[in-house]
């Protein structure tokens, strides 16, 4: 090696030193917000019985559609992750996009275009599998037609936004040496503004948002938000009834563009179930669960660009593109970027469910009705089809709540611990 060539190699030695000491501090900054914004020790409850709960009929009925729904679930996820292992350990992606012309930017383009299709025509099958699997058990009312506009609106999206990160991305790498800076700052400052576009922007190419109409429920919501403390801009129900028979609510964005939103399945629930539901979500609002959960998502962002700039020497070696600026880099990112989001998963949920807990407590502590509690999360695990006993890869890997016989027993040792009745 030369004079040149030692001092180049000294040079990206230093900057990758630079970027893991970067990414250290900045994964122990996570980890502290975690664990303050994370109720970690809540009401101690017993062990969750279904048993005692739901008929025979019923577990039955909950194990079935896990069993029909475990396989494609499962298949689905090994697909990606062998997809993203091509991407990232052989040149397929390049070469997939090696043919394209154009300038760089085009290129980038049209190569996040091209890869996407090919990963979602090779899911497609499995996709068909699930929707059919839910229809069988009645919980999708949409039409083929219905189901392949969501889906195609879903990739739009999500193609957007990919494809404007790695714009970004690449100019950076194409002129700054420490790009993982500039990266790793416009990683959590896009994170942050998509907070605030997201409920405005994007979820109503899903569905169709309407104020609740004036009335007893809308009336009795909003008093509920009064005495609780929490400013709520509206409160907007959701056409969900054409797309699923499922009852959900949601709390999304905060500031000026926070809202609760109910489906409209949720609606023939009794009054006071509906008031449970959205007490639960004036849970997130009043610890501020978004804004946390936005908090550490950017902070993951922007530790995602510093990992990106420490790992991407050996896969770009593997992968036969020149640097990350290639054009050609655009299937490894996607690849890095995937199997990120996977390993950070079970992590993400841990924390979910946490917080999911806490939001329980405080509709618990809100409404002080642990009986119809119990009630609407029965009606919830029926309609839903929920899984009442999931096994512990299913519970780490995809339960972002507790199951609903953990919520029915933290609901029975609330009412002993405040001395209220209930079955």
């Amino acid at each position: 090696m030369n004079g040149d060539g030692a001092r180049e190699a000294a040079g990206g030695q230093r900057l990758r030193r630079q970027a893991a000491v970067a990414a250290v501090v900045l994964a122990l900054i996570i980890l502290a917000v975690a664990a303050f914004s994370t109720p970690w020790r809540l009401l101690a409850s017993g062990p969750p019985d279904p048993a005692r709960d739901f008929t025979a009929a019923q577990i039955a009925r909950a194990e079935a559609f896990d069993a029909a729904t475990t396989v494609p679930s499962y298949l689905s996820l090994a697909l990606t992750l062998l997809l993203a292992g091509l991407l990232v350990a052989t040149p397929l992606g390049a070469k997939a996009v090696g043919w394209l012309k154009g300038p760089w930017w085009i290129r980038v383009v049209l190569g996040v275009v091209v890869i996407t299709v090919i990963v979602e025509l090779l899911k497609l099958p499995l996709g068909i599998w699930f929707e059919t699997m839910l229809r069988g058990y009645g919980l999708s009312t949409q039409d083929w037609g219905a189901w392949a506009g969501d889906r195609l609106k879903n990739i739009g999206v999500e193609t957007f936004i990919l494809c404007l990160m790695l714009l970004v991305l690449m100019a950076l790498a194409r002129r700054i040496k420490r790009w993982w800076i500039p990266a790793a700052a416009g990683a959590f400052a896009l994170t942050v503004a998509m907070s605030f576009i997201y409920p405005v922007v994007f979820e109503p190419l899903f569905n169709d948002f309407t104020p609740m109409r004036q009335g007893a429920l809308r009336a009795s919501l909003l008093a509920m938000a009064q005495r609780d403390g929490v400013p709520v801009e509206d409160v907007l129900i959701a056409d969900a009834s054409r797309r699923t028979t499922a009852l959900n609510a949601y709390v999304s964005g905060f500031g000026a563009t926070r809202r609760i939103v109910v489906y409209d399945t949720l609606l023939k629930a009794p009054l006071r179930e509906v008031e449970l539901v959205v007490a639960h979500e004036l849970g997130h609002a009043k610890h501020n669960d978004v804004l946390y959960g936005t908090l550490i998502g950017a902070l993951a962002a922007a530790l995602g660009a510093m990992l990106l700039f420490l790992v991407f020497d050996p896969v770009r070696r593997r992968t036969g593109v020149t640097s990350i600026g290639d054009p050609r880099a655009v299937g490894a990112i996607m690849g890095l970027m995937t199997l990120g989001s996977l390993i950070m998963g079970p992590a993400q949920n841990l924390v979910s469910r946490h917080i999911e807990a806490r939001a329980d407590l405080h509709a618990l502590d809100l409404t002080r009705d642990p009986a119809t509690f119990i009630a609407m999360q029965k009606r919830l695990a029926v309609t839903n089809v929920s899984d009442l006993s999931p096994d512990a890869v299913e519970y780490v890997l995809y339960a972002s709540h507790p199951s609903t016989p953990e919520r029915i027993a933290m609901a029975r040792a609330w009412a002993k611990v405040n001395g209220v009745p209930v079955q």
